[in-house]
């Protein structure tokens, strides 16, 4: 069985090629890293060529919503004419819980736009839709104003990155849902105490201030905005813990509990 993983140099896409690997599946790392892109086509029939399954965990290079828009909607329009043209069984997209809910955002319409052009393709899919990864949190708090850091006081249910592939390793290597799945961590927290965990982890002497108006990718939250629905996949990592670890170490160890294997 042949895997290609499109978007395998990202974070998340380079966990799930490490994962499979460890499990002596064979996988095809696909991006303009490894010459192929999915935006002009090239090289996509040749990496597509005999795959059985593709997990795409592509990412725009912009959040800007026209950007990501035309990212999305062309990539997504060539991965699928690529799958259907090379016979792919399994098709998998990573998204992101709440999109549509979000739909003020342009982000997330081009993100809507990307699963409603796999779920009309024809193809045997899955789609998994996460909450947001506790790097990615991390990341948007350190990267934030020199004064303040404002944000929503939303609740959210955020994961670990490593968890997220773990869950996408369980998809790609199981049969196609043909429906939207989601995976999320075991805690529901506010953003903003998120935001303060980690100043205070990283000694930031910033001061963070909870507004409901503050937007996220261009829309407000709510407190049911970022959180999963109840069959929902349940990883174990604690934000706190995760926090903990990735002061001492950049991968922490835990795994999704309910992979399958």
């Amino acid at each position: 069985m042949k895997i290609v993983v499109v978007g395998g140099s990202g974070r998340i896409g380079g966990e799930l090629v490490y994962n499979l690997r460890q499990d002596d599946y064979k996988v095809l790392e696909a991006s303009p890293t490894f010459g192929v892109d999915t935006v002009t086509g090239a090289g996509l029939e040749q990496a597509l060529d005999g795959a059985t399954v593709v997990v795409d965990v592509t990412q725009s290079p912009s959040l800007d919503g026209p950007d990501a828009r035309a990212f999305f909607e062309t990539s997504g329009r060539n991965l699928i004419a690529a799958g259907l043209a090379a016979g792919v069984r399994h098709h998998v997209v990573l998204s992101i819980v709440g999109t549509e809910r979000l739909q003020a955002s342009g982000y997330f319409q081009a993100k809507k736009i990307q699963e409603d052009l796999l779920q009309a393709s024809g193809l045997p899919f899955t789609i998994l839709r996460s909450t947001q990864f506790f790097e990615f949190i991390a990341g948007v708090v350190q990267d934030g104003a020199d004064r303040d850091v404002v944000i929503s006081p939303a609740l959210v249910q955020p994961i670990a990155g490593e968890e997220v592939a773990e869950s996408l390793a369980d998809i790609a290597l199981g049969p196609p849902l043909g429906r939207i799945v989601e995976v999320a961590g075991p805690e529901r927290l506010g953003l903003d105490r998120l935001a303060t965990q980690v100043l205070t982890a990283y000694e930031d002497p910033r001061r963070v201030v909870a507004d409901v108006h503050a937007r996220y990718f261009g829309a407000e939250l709510d407190d049911r905005s970022l959180l999963p629905g109840g069959d929902a996949r349940i990883a174990v990592t604690r934000f706190d813990d995760w926090l903990r670890q990735s002061l001492q170490s950049p991968a922490p160890a835990a795994r999704v509990a309910n992979r399958k294997g």
